[in-house]
């Protein structure tokens, strides 16, 4: 049998993922900040892209209405005559002569630093409500520099100065001493490493154990608030009892069973109790140094009449086009370097995709928007309680588009609304039959658990099975594990610790 090579041709169709396509995704995926980023990105390394100038319409309604009509009837302002001028004069020299009599010179001297060089800044009266000096720094404190700041205060040898700086090394951002890569007492690890005896490590890790902020490096949470029962004001006995040997009782609120082993009443071990819970888990919570990250709103729906209108929230992304100097350019022929025209054509056809695809990004967004807000009208009515079920496939159908589409656009996009702020994957739930034949949205299940619990009594809490049939009296039938589920999601503990003693 004979091999040989033949060649024929074929077609065929097969889907394809252009980089101008995986780009439209990526870009569609992407949440606000993001897209944010990325735009600046491209700013920086695409010489083809600009930021559209305003309009001569815009810049007329940005200004005053008195300078946008003359600006735009052409119309030169008169100039005042000589008389008003004195007038304005006048009126300067009374103002401030008004302000130098608001001044309040006997505060201002007896606020004087006579020892210092330089004399406080003179305000006005409304300088008692100006935010203090912590207020105004730019860096935020660390828990470490708080800590060495204080350990430089201690009358220590540089042997223990040593000790002192690894264990605050080895402080967490929540305050505990915990060394990574060692298992047992990390106290051991440091003496280990800093090469002193155990002795010396614990006498100092006692020392930072009374720093600021109070229980700041203990070793587990039992340590960490017996360090915090030591400051108390009271005679902590029973606090720190409680804390040395019934901690577990104490995380499954076993009141009853403290009382019985410690021999005294319900309301002593109640007390107790509410100081323990009043006591800080993590000490360094307050030192913190990552910032806030705000949720901006990529759309809004606003009521006007009967009707809800979404608004797309353009506010914060820059208005990008494609440069016309380049284009302007490529079409007259003035590159006459090949290598420079190819370079100009690359960067113009990006230019033009990173334009249509924010483009197409914000029209995705705002027709899914559109759809759910049709489809879940008595949301935007009544609140959550009356949320509708409603999946992927429902709006995708509505609106024409592929269902991954509609995830993609969903996922990490905020929307503004009557009833607050929520992500759009947010209005997508399953549907629990209810016993009138209806539907009810799993969110809004979760609701009227959230609200029976808060208003149950607190020296009786209701249990998953009085949930179930609480709930069963509004219409709402569902299993007892199902309720144990959404407490879970919910954040709510047990009823057995939702008791309160008196």
């Amino acid at each position: 049998m004979g091999l040989e090579l033949k060649q024929s041709l074929k077609l065929s169709q097969q889907l394809v993922m252009t980089p101008q396509l995986q780009q439209a995704i990526r870009l569609l995926q992407l949440s606000r900040m993001e897209l944010e980023q990325e735009i600046a990105v491209e700013m920086e390394q695409n010489p083809a892209l600009e930021i559209a100038a305003e309009t001569a319409e815009e810049q007329l309604a940005e200004k005053a209405p008195g300078e946008a009509s003359l600006e735009a009837e052409n119309i030169e302002a008169p100039e005042k005559s000589e008389a008003q001028n004195n007038t304005s004069a006048d009126v300067t020299e009374v103002t401030s002569e008004t302000k130098t009599a608001d001044i309040d010179w006997e505060q201002y001297l007896e606020s004087y630093q006579t020892l210092g060089h330089t004399a406080p800044v003179v305000r006005d009266s409304g300088s008692e409500d100006m935010p203090g000096y912590e207020a105004t720094l730019t860096k935020k404190e660390s828990l470490s520099d708080h800590l060495l700041e204080q350990l430089s205060m201690l009358e220590l040898n540089e042997e223990e100065q040593r000790v002192g700086q690894e264990i605050i090394g080895n402080i967490d951002e929540h305050g505990y001493f915990r060394m990574e890569g060692t298992e047992g007492d990390p106290l051991i690890a440091v003496a280990s490493v800093c090469g002193v005896s155990i002795e010396c490590g614990e006498k100092v890790l006692r020392l930072i154990q009374g720093f600021d902020p109070q229980g700041v490096g203990s070793r587990d949470l039992r340590e960490c608030l017996l360090v915090q029962a030591k400051h108390l004001p009271q005679d902590a006995h029973l606090v720190a009892t409680i804390i040395k040997f019934h901690m577990k009782h104490l995380e499954t609120n076993n009141i009853p069973a403290i009382a019985r082993e410690l021999k005294c009443t319900t309301g002593e071990v109640a007390r107790a109790v509410k100081v323990i819970s009043e006591m800080e888990p993590r000490p360094g919570r307050n030192f913190v140094t990552e910032e806030p990250q705000y949720i901006t709103p990529d759309i809004y729906v606003h009521k006007l009449g009967d009707k809800y209108v979404p608004v797309l929230n353009d506010d914060g992304l820059s208005k990008l086009r494609v440069s016309r100097t380049y284009s302007s350019a490529l079409k007259s022929g003035q590159l006459s370097d090949p290598d420079a025209k190819k370079y100009i054509e690359k960067k113009l056809e990006s230019a033009r995709w990173l334009v249509r695809s924010i483009h197409q990004r914000q029209r995705t967004i705002y027709k899914v928007t559109e759809s759910i807000v049709k489809f879940q009208r008595e949301f935007f009515e009544k609140g959550i309680s009356h949320l509708k079920p409603l999946i992927l496939k429902d709006v995708a159908d509505d609106i024409g588009m592929h269902e991954s589409t509609v995830s993609r656009v969903t996922t990490n996009k905020y929307v503004h609304t009557p009833q607050g702020i929520y992500e759009l994957k947010f209005f997508f739930n399953s549907s629990i039959a209810k016993t009138g034949g209806d539907e009810i949205a799993s969110e809004a299940v979760k609701n009227h658990i959230k609200q029976i619990v808060s208003g149950e009594p607190t020296d009786n809490p209701y249990s998953d099975q009085k949930i179930v049939e609480l709930l069963k009296v509004q219409g709402i039938e569902i299993a007892r594990r199902t309720v144990a589920k959404y407490r879970d999601v919910l954040g709510i503990l047990p009823s057995s610790k939702r008791k309160k003693y008196t």
